[in-house]
Protein backbone atom coordinates (compact mmCIF):
# COMPACT_ATOMS: atom_id res chain seq x y z
CA UNK A 1 0.00 0.00 0.00
CA UNK A 2 1.41 3.28 -0.89
CA UNK A 3 0.79 6.51 0.94
CA UNK A 4 -0.22 10.07 -0.11
CA UNK A 5 0.47 13.15 1.85
CA UNK A 6 -1.54 16.14 -0.59
CA UNK A 7 -4.91 17.74 -0.97
CA UNK A 8 -6.67 16.27 -3.35
CA UNK A 9 -7.22 19.13 -6.02
CA UNK A 10 -3.04 20.00 -6.09
CA UNK A 11 -1.98 19.32 -9.40
CA UNK A 12 0.73 17.87 -8.27
CA UNK A 13 -0.76 15.90 -6.53
CA UNK A 14 -3.76 14.51 -9.20
CA UNK A 15 -0.75 13.93 -11.61
CA UNK A 16 0.40 11.75 -8.93
CA UNK A 17 -2.74 9.97 -8.19
CA UNK A 18 -3.64 9.71 -11.76
CA UNK A 19 -0.42 7.22 -12.05
CA UNK A 20 -0.97 5.29 -9.32
CA UNK A 21 -4.89 4.63 -10.48
CA UNK A 22 -3.15 3.95 -14.30
CA UNK A 23 -0.47 1.90 -12.73
CA UNK A 24 -2.92 -0.27 -10.57
CA UNK A 25 -1.81 0.97 -7.32
CA UNK A 26 -3.32 1.14 -4.35
CA UNK A 27 -3.25 4.33 -2.27
CA UNK A 28 -4.31 5.93 0.82
CA UNK A 29 -4.46 9.41 0.32
CA UNK A 30 -4.75 12.12 3.02
CA UNK A 31 -5.21 15.59 2.71
CA UNK A 32 -2.42 18.28 3.65
CA UNK A 33 -1.72 21.47 2.75
CA UNK A 34 -3.05 25.23 2.12
CA UNK A 35 -7.05 24.82 3.77
CA UNK A 36 -6.03 21.57 5.35
CA UNK A 37 -2.47 22.67 7.15
CA UNK A 38 -0.89 20.08 8.24
CA UNK A 39 2.64 20.56 6.04
CA UNK A 40 4.53 22.65 8.65
CA UNK A 41 4.24 20.03 11.79
CA UNK A 42 7.67 18.70 12.56
CA UNK A 43 6.20 14.65 11.34
CA UNK A 44 5.65 16.17 8.29
CA UNK A 45 8.85 17.84 8.08
CA UNK A 46 10.76 15.08 9.03
CA UNK A 47 9.64 13.33 5.72
CA UNK A 48 10.12 16.28 3.60
CA UNK A 49 11.87 19.46 4.92
CA UNK A 50 10.46 21.90 1.89
CA UNK A 51 6.99 21.80 3.53
CA UNK A 52 5.55 21.05 -0.10
CA UNK A 53 3.41 18.11 -1.44
CA UNK A 54 2.97 15.83 -2.52
CA UNK A 55 4.97 13.35 -0.46
CA UNK A 56 5.16 9.59 -1.09
CA UNK A 57 5.89 6.20 1.29
CA UNK A 58 5.94 3.31 -0.13
CA UNK A 59 5.20 0.03 1.81
CA UNK A 60 9.15 -0.59 2.52
CA UNK A 61 9.21 2.45 3.94
CA UNK A 62 10.74 4.56 1.18
CA UNK A 63 9.77 8.38 1.50
CA UNK A 64 10.01 10.68 -1.49
CA UNK A 65 9.07 14.09 -2.39
CA UNK A 66 9.00 16.09 -5.76
CA UNK A 67 6.79 14.87 -8.29
CA UNK A 68 9.01 14.05 -11.09
CA UNK A 69 10.79 12.09 -8.88
CA UNK A 70 8.03 9.64 -7.33
CA UNK A 71 6.41 9.45 -10.53
CA UNK A 72 10.06 8.04 -12.10
CA UNK A 73 10.10 6.02 -9.06
CA UNK A 74 6.88 4.41 -9.63
CA UNK A 75 7.25 3.77 -12.96
CA UNK A 76 10.85 2.04 -12.48
CA UNK A 77 9.34 -0.06 -9.80
CA UNK A 78 5.82 -0.92 -11.27
CA UNK A 79 5.31 -0.27 -14.50
CA UNK A 80 5.13 -1.97 -18.00
CA UNK A 81 7.15 -1.41 -20.47
CA UNK A 82 4.78 0.33 -22.97
CA UNK A 83 4.41 2.97 -19.97
CA UNK A 84 8.25 3.42 -18.94
CA UNK A 85 10.27 1.72 -21.27
CA UNK A 86 13.31 -0.67 -20.66
CA UNK A 87 15.27 0.19 -23.33
CA UNK A 88 17.73 3.31 -22.59
CA UNK A 89 16.70 5.39 -25.96
CA UNK A 90 13.36 4.76 -26.05
CA UNK A 91 12.86 5.39 -22.29
CA UNK A 92 14.79 8.27 -22.44
CA UNK A 93 12.30 9.71 -25.57
CA UNK A 94 9.74 9.14 -22.84
CA UNK A 95 11.63 11.23 -20.25
CA UNK A 96 12.60 13.63 -23.02
CA UNK A 97 8.81 14.66 -22.82
CA UNK A 98 7.98 14.28 -19.83
CA UNK A 99 10.87 17.07 -18.99
CA UNK A 100 9.48 19.11 -21.43
CA UNK A 101 5.66 18.81 -20.54
CA UNK A 102 6.59 19.28 -16.73
CA UNK A 103 9.14 22.33 -17.73
CA UNK A 104 7.42 24.29 -20.36
CA UNK A 105 3.55 23.32 -20.35
CA UNK A 106 2.89 22.70 -16.07
CA UNK A 107 5.16 25.39 -14.85
CA UNK A 108 4.00 27.34 -18.00
CA UNK A 109 1.02 27.12 -17.28
CA UNK A 110 0.25 27.01 -13.18
CA UNK A 111 1.92 30.31 -12.13
CA UNK A 112 2.57 32.62 -15.11
CA UNK A 113 -1.79 31.89 -16.17
CA UNK A 114 -3.91 29.55 -13.27
CA UNK A 115 -2.83 31.44 -10.28
CA UNK A 116 -3.07 34.89 -12.32
CA UNK A 117 -6.78 33.91 -13.13
CA UNK A 118 -7.60 31.67 -10.86
CA UNK A 119 -6.29 32.60 -7.75
CA UNK A 120 -6.01 35.98 -7.99
CA UNK A 121 -8.81 38.48 -7.01
CA UNK A 122 -10.37 40.33 -10.50
CA UNK A 123 -9.21 43.81 -9.33
CA UNK A 124 -5.60 42.78 -9.19
CA UNK A 125 -5.26 40.78 -12.68
CA UNK A 126 -2.90 41.81 -14.60
CA UNK A 127 -4.27 41.15 -18.03
CA UNK A 128 -1.38 42.11 -20.25
CA UNK A 129 0.92 39.47 -18.04
CA UNK A 130 -1.73 36.85 -18.43
CA UNK A 131 -1.63 37.52 -22.10
CA UNK A 132 1.92 37.06 -22.26
CA UNK A 133 2.08 34.12 -20.35
CA UNK A 134 -0.80 32.27 -22.55
CA UNK A 135 1.00 33.37 -26.02
CA UNK A 136 4.16 31.39 -24.71
CA UNK A 137 2.29 28.75 -23.27
CA UNK A 138 0.02 28.63 -26.68
CA UNK A 139 3.72 27.74 -28.35
CA UNK A 140 4.89 25.11 -26.28
CA UNK A 141 0.98 23.63 -26.79
CA UNK A 142 1.61 23.61 -30.79
CA UNK A 143 4.49 21.78 -30.55
CA UNK A 144 2.48 18.97 -28.80
CA UNK A 145 -0.25 19.45 -31.53
CA UNK A 146 2.11 18.17 -33.87
CA UNK A 147 3.24 15.64 -32.08
CA UNK A 148 -0.54 14.58 -31.63
CA UNK A 149 -1.94 14.57 -35.18
CA UNK A 150 0.95 11.53 -35.21
CA UNK A 151 0.23 9.64 -32.14
CA UNK A 152 -2.23 9.07 -29.75
CA UNK A 153 -0.36 10.09 -27.26
CA UNK A 154 2.41 12.59 -26.71
CA UNK A 155 5.25 9.81 -27.43
CA UNK A 156 3.79 7.16 -28.96
CA UNK A 157 0.20 5.14 -29.41
CA UNK A 158 0.15 4.21 -25.71
CA UNK A 159 -0.20 6.28 -22.47
CA UNK A 160 3.33 6.96 -20.81
CA UNK A 161 4.94 8.80 -18.18
CA UNK A 162 4.72 12.09 -20.27
CA UNK A 163 1.45 11.83 -20.83
CA UNK A 164 1.11 12.22 -16.93
CA UNK A 165 3.20 15.12 -16.79
CA UNK A 166 1.33 16.87 -19.89
CA UNK A 167 -2.41 15.60 -19.83
CA UNK A 168 -2.91 16.47 -15.86
CA UNK A 169 -2.76 19.84 -16.77
CA UNK A 170 -5.34 19.82 -19.71
CA UNK A 171 -8.16 20.11 -17.25
CA UNK A 172 -8.15 23.18 -15.85
CA UNK A 173 -6.53 24.78 -18.89
CA UNK A 174 -10.23 23.61 -20.82
CA UNK A 175 -12.34 24.73 -17.67
CA UNK A 176 -10.86 27.90 -16.23
CA UNK A 177 -12.06 31.34 -18.15
CA UNK A 178 -9.04 31.96 -20.84
CA UNK A 179 -8.77 32.20 -24.14
CA UNK A 180 -7.34 29.43 -26.44
CA UNK A 181 -6.45 28.67 -29.56
CA UNK A 182 -7.93 26.36 -31.97
CA UNK A 183 -5.56 23.03 -32.08
CA UNK A 184 -7.69 20.25 -32.61
CA UNK A 185 -5.79 17.58 -32.49
CA UNK A 186 -4.77 19.07 -28.43
CA UNK A 187 -8.47 19.08 -28.08
CA UNK A 188 -9.14 15.31 -29.16
CA UNK A 189 -6.37 14.04 -26.74
CA UNK A 190 -7.91 15.96 -24.04
CA UNK A 191 -11.30 14.31 -24.78
CA UNK A 192 -9.70 10.79 -24.80
CA UNK A 193 -8.36 11.24 -21.51
CA UNK A 194 -11.82 12.21 -20.02
CA UNK A 195 -12.93 9.13 -21.16
CA UNK A 196 -10.17 7.54 -18.86
CA UNK A 197 -11.54 6.55 -15.41
CA UNK A 198 -8.66 7.18 -13.62
CA UNK A 199 -8.07 10.86 -15.20
CA UNK A 200 -11.68 11.03 -14.33
CA UNK A 201 -11.37 10.04 -10.38
CA UNK A 202 -8.31 11.86 -9.66
CA UNK A 203 -8.05 15.27 -11.84
CA UNK A 204 -10.85 16.38 -13.14
CA UNK A 205 -11.54 17.67 -9.69
CA UNK A 206 -13.01 21.00 -9.23
CA UNK A 207 -10.46 23.90 -8.30
CA UNK A 208 -13.24 26.04 -7.05
CA UNK A 209 -11.78 25.84 -3.17
CA UNK A 210 -8.69 27.76 -4.77
CA UNK A 211 -10.51 30.71 -6.36
CA UNK A 212 -9.81 33.88 -5.17
CA UNK A 213 -12.81 35.82 -4.60
CA UNK A 214 -13.46 39.82 -4.49
CA UNK A 215 -12.59 41.43 -1.18
CA UNK A 216 -16.01 41.65 0.65
CA UNK A 217 -17.04 45.37 1.13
Amino acid sequence: MLTVWGRADSSNVQALMWATAELGLPVRRHDVGERFGGTASPEFLAMNPNGTIPVLRDADGTILWETGAILRYLANRYAPDAFWPAAPARRALVDQWAEWAKINVAMGFTGPVFWRVWRTPPPRRDPAAIAAALATLTGMLRLAETRLQCHAFLVCDTLTLADIQFGHILYRYYTIPIDRPDLPALRAYYTELTKRPAFRQHVMISCEALRARCPTP
